[in-house]
């Protein structure tokens, strides 16, 4: 297991000063949250693989900013906005090889999107296909306002085409779930933890500001066989200076010796 931070963290800053501030402030795993399709190829990819190169970072995973379009596109009737967000899922699978990335995060359709368990399958799976061609995997992560944030849609697709999953803390509390409940659910399709502590009146602060046992969450993935990565992922207004994300880490780091 392995500690880090996802750019999203530092947003809105441009996501390749973001990969740069990361690797100089010492975090070596990471997600990039890219958040605009510039940043797939030519200049900007460029740096942000410069930057990659330079602090020898490892790059977890890719989340994609347009997640919110996924209802629209992905999981529509309509066969041509089914292609174009294919096409451009695609160039973000490419994007993945490049930077060696294996991960893609997909939020998936929206609550009360009219898409049945049997589409939802067939599409989550066809997009698989594609990112296997690039050597990475599509996971499911379970997001409060969408069909991922009920336990018993994420038990369905393990159980219909082996869907792993990334296990978001705050999500997980903002659709009423104890995280533990997930990692007892579905744990062993756990690939990917985003990490974020709470208490009440504030659900996404840093690692160690709330009173959440962590400890106790990664040692119930970890009995499930979860061997991933764990990134602190936080709104910019849930925490004041850089310093507490490098602090997340090192008390993540703490919690994942009790394991080696």
């Amino acid at each position: 297991m392995k500690a880090g931070v996802s750019t999203a963290s530092l947003y809105p800053m441009e996501t390749e000063i973001a990969v740069r501030t990361l690797g100089e402030m010492g975090v070596r795993n990471i997600e990039i949250f890219v958040n605009d399709t510039s940043e797939l190829e030519g200049e900007v990819r460029e740096k942000i693989a410069s930057c990659i190169k330079e602090y020898n970072m490892n790059v977890v995973s890719i989340h994609p900013f347009n997640s919110p379009l996924e209802t629209l596109f992905l999981f529509s009737d309509y066969k041509r906005r089914v292609d174009t967000i294919s096409a451009l899922y695609k160039k973000y699978f490419e994007f993945m090889q490049y930077v060696g990335a294996r991960i893609f995060v997909l939020h998936g359709a929206q609550k009360d999107a009219r898409c049945s368990d049997e589409m939802y399958v067939e599409r989550f799976m066809k997009l698989n296909e594609s990112a296997s061609e690039f050597g990475a995997l599509v996971a499911q992560e379970n997001v409060h306002y969408c069909k991922s944030g009920n336990i018993e849609f994420l038990k369905m697709l393990e159980r219909e085409c082996g869907a792993k999953f990334v296990l978001d803390i705050k999500q997980a509390v903002r659709a009423g779930y104890d995280p533990i409940e997930i990692a007892e659910a579905v744990g062993g399709s756990v690939i990917h933890l985003h990490v974020s502590d709470n208490r009440p009146g504030a659900d996404c602060i840093p690692v160690g500001q709330g009173t959440y046992d962590m400890a106790k969450l990664i040692r119930a993935l970890h009995g499930k066989g979860f061997d991933g990565a764990m990134l602190v992922e936080l709104y910019r207004n849930g925490y004041s200076e850089f310093s507490e994300l490098t602090e997340s880490v090192k008390r993540l780091e703490n919690i994942i010796e009790e394991f080696s």
